[in-house]
């Protein structure tokens, strides 16, 4: 069955606009064409929109995905590379998502303790807590965000913590 770019994009849940996008950008040079020269999409052609997409999300820069596509277009001498390329990307979202979780575990704290200062009624409750207060897994990011990058100052050596 062959599909429009309006009705690829509908598909992919994508503005036809993005299509057209990746098209620009040399991602698409596996969508064949009509005699009048517009783009028709196969069933083949939904999977490797579905695979840019997934790229994309990773943080795959357009150009490595280029690269990855022309790799691919070129067949199994390049299977080596383009297992590397993806490799390369895995290990990137890795380190992103070990990021997202450091930074989801400040806001979990942080939603504690503006939970524990709206029951004591005040912040400056919740800033006097000493380390054995508060809850265990939470003790690590206030000492983070308490200390300066190479410093070694305890926790009871700060003054506030920012409310």
């Amino acid at each position: 069955m062959a599909y429009t770019v309006g009705e690829m994009a509908r598909r992919l849940g994508v503005p036809a606009s993005t299509i057209r996008y990746y098209d620009k950008e040399g991602l698409l040079p596996f969508v064949g064409r009509s005699s009048g020269g517009i783009r028709v999409f196969t069933e083949k052609d939904f999977e490797w929109l579905r695979i840019i997409e997934c790229l994309k999300k990773t943080g795959m820069s357009l150009k490595d995905i280029r690269e990855y596509i022309e790799l691919a277009m070129q067949g199994d001498d390049t299977i080596g590379e383009r297992l590397a390329l993806f490799e390369h990307q895995r290990e990137v979202l890795r380190e992103r998502m070990e990021q997202l979780q450091r930074t989801m575990d400040v806001l979990d704290y942080k939603c504690w303790y503006y939970e524990t200062a709206r029951e004591a009624g005040s912040v400056g409750t919740v800033q006097q807590l000493d380390a054995a207060q508060i809850p265990e897994r939470f003790r690590s990011v206030r000492g983070e965000l308490r200390s300066a990058p190479g410093t070694d100052r305890s926790s009871k050596e700060t003054e506030g913590e920012i409310a």
